[in-house]
């Protein structure tokens, strides 16, 4: 897998969770901040206003695109002078308490402006966040335009129409598209960052041919042999230069990145598998148990044993 890809089957877990929802102008609603957790809104018709709590408010027109990877609490409403109302999409919201629900929402019977919004949220485990990730702003805005994104446009287009009219094989369609949806949100803010002029860490290592190059490597092939040397080559750079790059982008050395991710992809193989010991050390590149449990347990505090019988 490319690092992005393996990013997300990573620290994804449980099913994502979407609704289809509908307000009639006037109303306001506050999404109460959910940790462990990312969510997305996507103004399908007419328009709102983000009420951020730390700033000004940002008007979402159809099309536009509202991620916030950390879960972050915000309110969304017809006009900025909207009062909210309870929170809502959280843990308990009914609207998320089925795996993909579909459900309209009056706030007032008015027969105001509607607004339509696609919302949902992906449960993230916490103990396998990748700095990718975490170095994320709080809200990511998408505008629409008409000549951008049309791969996001068309994903938000299926997974709408899905909720909106489930049919047979939804129950099928839906998590992949959301997972799609995911993925061409970071594949979009990532490839802009350069664009804006403030390109540092992650979004410019993934910007980076070289280092592109080097982390796909290591995600492609955890278990691989790999030297300093070998992830030059993969990178076309001579040692020194590209151990160099690396660390500055990424803010650590290439083989203590390796030995993150090996033991990050060995705690998911533990949760996720009974698979023996031997064979998980294997396949993140360790031929002795022994060197392995020792790795394992300077990351993750724990014998390796100990961490599946607990997780």
């Amino acid at each position: 897998m490319d690092v992005l890809s393996d990013v997300i089957a990573v620290m994804r877990t449980g099913r994502p969770r979407s609704a289809h929802v509908r307000w009639h102008a006037p109303w306001g609603q506050e999404f109460a901040s959910v940790p462990g957790s990312a969510g997305f809104q996507v103004v399908l018709r007419g328009s709102c206003w983000l009420l951020p709590p730390d700033g000004e408010p940002v008007p979402l027109g159809v099309g536009d695109v509202l991620f916030l990877p950390h879960g972050s609490g915000h309110t969304l409403a017809d006009s900025p002078g909207s009062l909210p109302a309870a929170p809502a999409c959280g843990p308990d919201d009914p609207r998320l308490s089925e795996p993909y629900a579909s459900d309209s929402v009056d706030r007032t019977g008015a027969g105001g402006p509607v607004t339509v919004v696609l919302c949902g949220t992906y449960q993230l485990d916490p103990s396998r966040t990748h700095p990718l990730l975490r170095g994320l702003p709080d809200r990511i805005h998408l505008p629409a335009h008409p000549d951008r994104y049309p791969e996001l446009r068309s994903a938000v287009g299926l997974l709408a129409a899905e909720l909106e009219h489930p049919r047979l094989g939804t129950d099928a369609a839906v998590p992949a598209l959301l997972d799609t949806l995911l993925l061409y949100i970071l594949r979009i803010w990532f490839s802009e960052q350069p664009a804006r002029g403030n390109a540092t860490g992650w979004a410019a290592a993934l910007n980076d041919p070289a280092v592109t190059a080097a982390l796909d490597a290591i995600h492609r092939a955890p278990a691989a042999p790999w030297t300093v040397a070998k992830l030059a080559a993969e990178a076309g750079l001579s040692r020194a230069p590209f151990a160099r790059r690396f660390a500055a982008l990424i803010g650590q050395p290439p083989l203590g990145y390796l030995t993150w991710w090996r033991m990050t992809t060995a705690a998911r193989l533990l949760r996720a598998s009974d698979a023996p010991l031997k064979s998980v050390a294997a396949q993140v590149g360790y031929a002795s148990e022994f060197a392995f449990a020792t790795a394992f347990k300077r990351t993750h505090g724990t014998a390796p044993g100990t961490f599946r019988r607990r997780s």
